[in-house]
């Protein structure tokens, strides 16, 4: 096991490769879409060349936002966990996208990372709700899934939102090329709105 110290200044953003056989390659389109988008409209400069980063890797502390989906098993030996816990008290965030069928694996595996701490829902008047674009209700919803309302939990380290999990929703789904899941395009743009106030929200805070 080791310890390090997250360093990253850059604006930039990678996908989460997780052990456990869930497929957290998903959604291809999404991240470069909603990267793109982004550097279009709120003034970002990030790199539109995605790259992957393991859990247990030290590369995660290049990037001040890490990115996770999926629909199945999510799984982090004590490494994974050790790791992914200092990159999120040092300064990293996490957005956790439950692609369908992701909730109940992760919950689970996150009390590796913060056997203290609980998932709780994010207040709607919290600032990741307005930070780019304003969504006075919240999380907005993009897929039906199980018809449920969308909910964001997250997990606070010294005041700070550290993790943000989203469920109920697909945010991902909705950021994806348009012929891929054929959402209206006010859907899309919701969406990738949303996806805007993660990321400016993850640089600044």
């Amino acid at each position: 096991m080791f310890l390090t110290s997250f360093t990253a200044s850059s604006q930039d953003l990678a996908v989460l490769q997780y052990k456990g056989g869930g497929d957290w390659y998903s959604n291809p389109t999404a991240l470069p879409n909603l990267v793109k988008y982004c550097n279009d409209n709120i003034n970002t400069n990030i790199n539109e060349n995605i790259q992957t980063v393991e859990t247990g890797s030290v590369d995660i502390f290049q990037y001040p936002l890490l990115h996770m989906t999926g629909h199945g098993n999510v799984y982090f030996d004590e490494d994974d966990a050790e790791n992914l816990r200092n990159y999120l008290i040092s300064g990293g965030f996490l957005h956790v996208d439950d692609n369908y069928g992701m909730e109940p694996y992760f919950t689970e595996e996150i009390k590796k990372v913060f056997p203290n701490s609980e998932l709780v829902e994010i207040p709607k008047n919290h600032p990741i709700f307005n930070t780019a674009y304003s969504f006075p209700n919240g999380l907005p919803k993009i897929h039906e899934h199980d018809g449920k309302a969308p909910k964001a939990l997250g997990i606070f380290h010294e005041n700070r939102l550290v993790l943000l999990f989203t469920l109920e929703s697909d945010l991902g789904d909705g950021w994806e090329n348009p012929e891929v899941h054929n959402d209206p395009e006010d859907v899309r743009e919701k969406a990738l709105k949303m996806g805007a106030n993660i990321i400016k929200y993850a640089f600044e805070n």
